[in-house]
């Protein structure tokens, strides 16, 4: 017989029976172990545990952080409470870390390409297969080849110890860091040949009366203790300089805004040093006792009155002598920022030794308020392969070029000698967490680098674009997933009590599927290729603890610490009494370079045409995060700054969705809004870099957004160290239909 038991009938007699039922009953009921789980309101931190030795890594900056875990899931990211460096905050990027922790599109296994590279069709292998299949393949080609025969492109801190191992004890020296030959490399060695030493970011911006950033744009450019630094320094009173032709986020607080013509800014920056040097308003004291070659270098750069600066940079004479002004009256007290991404027109060496000089005109170095490194911990131990038997020269070498580049090889020198094949060929490839479609310019040489090699493999997080060309692809543990990293310094500001920090990044997390830490890929990739024998450390812990070794310290001790070694510091005022500044440098003048800072003017953008500049998105690093949710959300592409007599004259309207296409005929391949402002040249449009990823594995951050990267395909080669620049690139708009 069929029961006709409507809901309401079936609550109604639900209700009867358990009203029937004695007390004794439930008990009863609940001894057989249905009990009602008691209830954690969501957001709750019940049975919550706090993980010390956090590193983040959602950018360079990486700040100290602590986890909250529940069920040995990670809930939340915090900065760790003890940190003198970041302190509690941390950015949004820092935040979202735990999206990318847990992205579901994240690489989980080793994968092997049964396709064509940049059409790849992934099957799911053991590690032992895809171990194997690397080392033999890699052995091969330096069987064949030689070890020049391979290339590296790594990124980030676990690739330290794989680019070691090829580098050192395989012995390739094709190895090209895009921090150095696409980013910072120009302005290290500029100030190692003016100074002697890589400058950082330490200027003393908190305790500075004038701050001058040459195209730097903190607030868009989000790093949290720099930050911090340069919001003291204007909660002060600092004076604010800012010259960049967009009125960007540092130029609404400037109290100068110098709207500088792109390309220019060495013209600029030698006015205002012939202007204090004409008019006695330099540091003499400091130039006779630290100087080398003012003199030539006064003489050098005489021929720059504020009047031929003015007509070459586009802005009027009396700002430039407004702005030397200001920094006279205030010097030596004064930041001159050296910048961090400089790669930008192909002079930039040139440009960062006028900073360095206008530092030492003005005597401001190791005075508060000026350039100053800071005095952190010392004594720790290192870790490295040791060097095999290898003869021959290095690409730079035989070429005869760049005698001033920073540390490995530059990038366009590799693709040269991949695709000639001239003077050797490079048949290998590694890529450990860089994205070369993203960092380098013309990605369509990159890609036919990437197609004539015999293998290329690729460790990762996630699926990046470079991904798509991988014939074995690695998933790696991410920055929340295992040790490497030793963080050390000191507290932020001068001002406040002299105190020195070591933390080393440590998991917050077990990993997930079957990612693997970078030690245990490079050591069995060695043991593999017959390099058992030379393997330095056996896991990522007696890494750490080695290096920590030195300092008298251990992973044990610092997590018993919270994760946060301190101990006193050092005033880091003061030089010493053989520094010394390079005005005029005989070595640059020696290999055919002028010895002192000189202008070379760049190429102007054809008529129709602007020039592409870039720059960083305050919750985004580039490319790296596009496909994180959160982040996506709050950014999710990169609108094109137009100027609005530009937008006028092309028809254009704020919030018109437009495509590009450069000089070469290059189109892009998606498209996106326009941001119609005054705040910005007419000469110029910009965009914030890293959009449009190409790879569809990115669910989130796939064609979202212009890639300006796939734009660049004029290359502009800096002659002193043969670093990339990548802003003489011009671009036409075509509204979208």
């Amino acid at each position: 017989m069929a029961i006709n038991l409507t809901r309401r009938n079936f609550l109604k007699t639900a209700s009867l029976a358990a009203a029937s039922v004695p007390l004794s009953k439930v008990v009863a009921k609940a001894e057989t172990g249905v009990v009602k789980t008691p209830l954690i309101p969501p957001g709750s931190f019940k049975d919550t545990k706090t993980a010390v030795g956090g590193i983040c890594e959602m950018c360079f900056w990486r700040c100290q952080l602590v986890g909250k875990v529940r069920d040995g899931r990670l809930v939340k990211l915090e900065g760790n409470p003890k940190s003198i460096d970041n302190g509690t905050a941390i950015c949004a990027r820092g935040n979202a870390g735990i999206k990318l922790l847990y992205d579901p599109d994240r690489l989980k296994y080793p994968l092997k390409n049964v396709g064509k590279r940049g059409a790849p069709k992934w099957k799911r292998i053991s590690w032992e297969e895809a171990l194997n299949e690397c080392a033999s393949k890699l052995k091969g080609i330096v069987d064949k080849y030689g070890p020049h025969g391979l290339a590296m492109f790594p990124h980030g801190a676990s690739a330290k110890y794989p680019m070691h191992f090829f580098e050192k004890t395989v012995g390739t020296p094709n190895v090209s860091e895009a921090s150095f030959f696409q980013c910072r490399g120009i302005r290290d060695t500029a100030y190692v040949a003016t100074i002697g030493t890589a400058p950082g970011e330490n200027v003393d911006m908190p305790n500075a009366k004038v701050i001058m950033l040459l195209g730097g744009h903190f607030g868009e450019n989000v790093h949290v203790s720099h930050l911090k630094r340069y919001l003291k320094g204007l909660e002060n009173g600092a004076k604010l300089i800012v010259v960049d032709p967009r009125f960007s986020a540092s130029a609404g607080k400037a109290d100068i805004w110098v709207k500088i013509k792109p390309g220019t800014d060495t013209a600029f920056l030698l006015a205002i040093m012939n202007y204090l040097i004409q008019n006695d308003k330099y540091d003499k004291k400091f130039v006779e006792e630290h100087g080398e070659g003012f003199e030539t270098m006064a003489e050098g750069i005489s021929e720059w009155t504020l009047e031929k600066a003015a007509a070459i940079c586009d802005v009027p004479a009396s700002q430039i002598k407004e702005v030397a002004d200001l920094l006279a009256a205030n010097a030596p007290n004064v930041s001159i920022h050296p910048g961090r991404h400089v790669s930008w027109y192909g002079n930039d060496f040139q440009r960062e030794r006028s900073l360095a000089c206008l530092t030492g005109v003005l005597g401001a170095y190791g005075v508060k308020g000026g350039f100053v490194k800071p005095k952190g911990p010392k004594g720790f131990g290192k870790v490295s392969w040791p060097h095999g038997e290898h003869e021959g020269e290095n690409l730079k070498e035989i070429a005869g070029k760049y005698p001033f580049a920073p540390p490995g090889t530059p990038t366009e020198l590799i693709r040269d000698a991949a695709l000639s094949g001239d003077p050797y060929p490079i048949k290998g490839c590694v890529i450990w967490g860089q994205n070369p479609i993203q960092t380098i310019p013309n990605q369509q040489r990159t890609i036919r680098m990437l197609k004539q090699m015999d293998f290329v493999m690729c460790v990762d997080v996630m699926p990046t674009d470079i991904t798509m060309f991988a014939d074995i692809l690695l998933p790696e543990c991410s920055y929340l997933e295992r040790y490497d990293y030793i963080k050390k310094g000191t507290q932020w500001n001068f001002a406040d009590k002299h105190q020195q920090y070591v933390s080393a990044r440590m998991p917050l997390v077990d990993p997930g599927f079957e990612r693997k830490d970078g030690v245990w890929i490079t050591n069995e990739i060695a043991r593999r290729m017959g390099y058992g024998d030379k393997i330095p450390v056996q896991s990522q812990e007696e890494m750490v603890d080695k290096i920590l070794a030195g300092a008298g310290l251990s992973i044990a001790k610092l997590k018993a610490e919270d994760g946060i070694h301190i101990q006193p510091g050092k005033d880091p005022y003061g030089i010493s009494e053989d520094f010394t500044v390079n005005f005029a440098n005989e070595d640059l003048e020696d290999e055919g370079f002028p010895a002192i800072p000189t202008y070379i003017p760049v190429e102007e953008p054809p008529a129709g045409y602007m020039r592409l500049l870039y720059g960083r998105a305050p919750v985004h690093t580039f490319n790296r995060t596009q496909n994180n949710v959160w982040l996506h959300a709050a950014m999710p592409e990169n609108p094109v700054w137009v100027n609005d007599k530009v937008a006028k004259r092309l028809g254009l309207r704020d919030g018109d969705r437009v495509s590009f296409v450069n000089q070469d005929g290059v189109k892009s391949r998606t498209t996106t809004t326009v941001k119609v402002t005054p705040g910005i040249r007419e000469d110029a449009v910009y965009m914030y870099h890293g959009f449009g990823s190409m790879n569809p594995e990115l669910t989130v951050g796939y064609n979202q957004g212009v890639d300006d990267q796939s734009l660049i395909t004029k290359l502009a080669v800096d002659p002193e160290t043969g670093c990339s620049g990548m802003r003489n690139n011009f671009v036409r708009l075509v509204k979208a239909s």
